[in-house]
């Protein structure tokens, strides 16, 4: 918590330094004043292949030292108590594992306002211009609402246009979303789309790696872009110009290995210039609809649940009963897991099914198998039959679940 208000966001020197002696070590060692050689040689000896150099801490120190203030710390913890906000760190069962993918330039801690499970999920990162056409908002929505449906979470900065067009889709959808600030997660920025923030704190996660209270700016704003593209296994860009941040979060996704794709506009159109660059200079796939969207975060629009219903374009019609995702409530539209649609899928709409043929058909572990058909059972959707002839139970589709999916 202290070194999340001592460094700027992405310090990677720092984020090498207490993945070498550890976050208590590092602050120890900066409370005593060390110099740049007594800070080498405790790197050293804990991590013999590393090679700090003297200057480079010299460098580290100096912007380190203004900011250790120990009040201010305690500061921080009053004002995230009052707030809610939970502090997670690299190693909690709710750290999302993928953030490792940034090496040393991976955030030290998150400040969560929310369900902090939500980090975690399967997501596609979708963002664009600020300033975003109706053209772009519209295919913001169908492309977000084919995705949730698919059953994928969305992650983006919560800014006006085309991120807040993704938010209130997934939100719409009974989706997880997940907002990345730029200040700290209790500090809605911008002001104008506070309350949606506030949704998708109530139903997904809001997150920062700042402290509480910080303001955004623009450095931080860039930094905040990486976590953006870390947390999604793809990212999409479905309306930028050919300034626009959301250029920031595309190239960050490149270097992370991570797919990206990008939504073509009018080639009259300035705001669509950024995709069409991405494109064709950095060999974005081209997306053009929901199936080709759930295809670049690797997932099958086909698949489909009783009490959900996907038209041709992608949009999700009708209720479903609940789900386990973070915020669900019993009553409200929600998505299924991926799990849940999977053993769904191997299931006859009329007769009943044993749990080998279901893990075949499925392709998923025994184990995995038992919990999602223990979960399907108690949310109702499916029964558990004896056979007279075998001490094998078999599932079956509910007459409710049936009929929905029928």
């Amino acid at each position: 918590m202290a070194w999340s208000r001592i460094l700027e966001p992405g310090d990677g020197t720092a984020g090498a330094l207490i993945a070498a002696v550890g976050a208590s070590t590092a602050l120890k060692l900066l409370l005593a004043g060390a110099s740049p050689e007594q800070v080498a040689r405790a790197w050293t000896e804990a991590d013999p292949h590393a090679a700090p150099q003297n200057r480079s801490l010299h460098a580290a120190l100096e912007r380190w030292k203004p900011r250790l203030d120990r009040n201010a710390t305690l500061a921080d913890l009053e004002r995230a108590a009052q707030a809610g906000l939970q502090p997670v760190f690299p190693g909690d069962g709710t750290w999302p594992e993928q953030l490792h993918d940034l090496g040393p330039h991976a955030p030290v801690m998150l400040w969560v306002r929310g369900d902090p499970r939500a980090l975690g999920l399967h997501s596609l990162a979708i963002v664009g211009a600020r300033a975003a056409t109706p053209y772009g908002t519209h295919t913001t929505a169908e492309l977000t609402s084919g995705v949730c449906v698919a059953g994928a979470s969305i992650v983006s900065g919560a800014a006006y246009g085309i991120d807040a067009a993704a938010h209130r889709a997934a939100l719409a959808a009974g989706a997880p979303t997940v907002a990345v600030l730029a200040g700290g997660a209790e500090r809605p920025y911008p002001m104008g789309n506070s309350d949606l923030i506030d949704r998708i704190a109530e139903h997904g996660a809001v997150c920062s790696e700042v402290v509480p209270g910080t303001a955004p700016t623009r450095w931080r704003f860039l930094q905040r872009n990486r976590l953006v593209a870390a947390l999604s296994a793809a990212t999409l860009v479905t309306e930028a110009g050919i300034r626009s941040g959301s250029l920031n979060t595309a190239g960050h996704a490149a270097q992370l290995g991570r797919a990206l794709g990008a939504v073509p506009g009018p080639i009259t159109s300035a705001a669509s210039a950024g995709c069409h660059r991405l494109i064709r200079e950095y060999f974005a796939s081209l997306v053009t609809s929901p199936s080709d969207a759930c295809e670049l975060v690797g997932l099958d629009l086909a698949v489909e649940v009783p009490g959900t219903q996907v038209n041709s374009r992608g949009s999700r019609n009708g209720p479903i009963d609940a789900d386990s995702s973070p915020g669900g409530t019993a009553g409200e539209p929600q998505r299924s897991p991926i799990m849940h649609r999977r053993i769904l899928d191997a299931l006859p709409l009329r007769g009943a099914r044993g749990l080998d043929a279901i893990v075949q058909l499925a392709g998923v572990a025994p184990r995995d198998a038992r919990e999602a058909l223990a979960e399907l059972e108690l949310l109702g959707l499916i029964e558990k039959r004896e056979r007279p002839d075998s001490y094998e139970h078999q599932w079956a589709f509910c007459r409710a679940g049936r009929e929905r999916r029928g």
